[in-house]
């Protein structure tokens, strides 16, 4: 794990599922399969790269905690004020401190793990506004967790 400072908030359009943690290994698959099925990537104009970005966010309890509903959009990083397309959606990851764990690259069965592990730290103030996983085109996956300050000493 490393901490960061995003500069600037990340605008990412795709298309939303809302679920909860009890229903994620579940829903979360089905939707990536429509992610793929679906060609979302290649139907959002104007994106910046293709780079995917799964961004969970709309916390039934901002702030808080990722307990109850929450969205999760999968699809890339436009510039601020896009267009959005029909049938897709927006999100916003604000700027501010993030704690990035790196997973395997090409690894995606093990994002879930990650997750797990992610959950179980009570070291960072999450914030539960904007996470969100990166999946470059070179194989590269990130997990971004919004901190409200850096990790506390161990």
């Amino acid at each position: 794990m490393k901490i960061v400072h995003q500069e600037q908030a990340i605008h990412i359009v795709g298309i939303e599922l809302r679920t909860t943690n009890q229903e994620a290994f579940e829903t979360i698959p089905r939707h990536w399969q429509r992610f793929g099925e679906e060609g979302v990537l290649a139907r959002i104009p104007g994106k910046l790269s293709d780079e995917v970005y799964a961004v969970y966010t709309n916390f039934e309890n901002a702030g808080r905690n990722n307990e109850g509903l929450y969205s999760l959009i999968i699809g890339a990083r436009v510039p601020p004020g896009s267009p959005l397309p029909k049938g897709l959606a927006p999100a916003v990851a604000p700027a501010g401190p993030r704690a990035v764990f790196p997973v395997e690259k090409g690894r995606v069965d093990l994002v879930g793990a990650a997750w797990q592990a992610i959950w179980a730290r009570h070291d960072l103030k999450k914030t539960y506004l904007a996470d969100y996983e990166r999946y470059g085109a070179d194989g590269t996956i990130d997990i971004f967790i919004g901190i409200a300050r850096e990790p506390l000493p161990a």
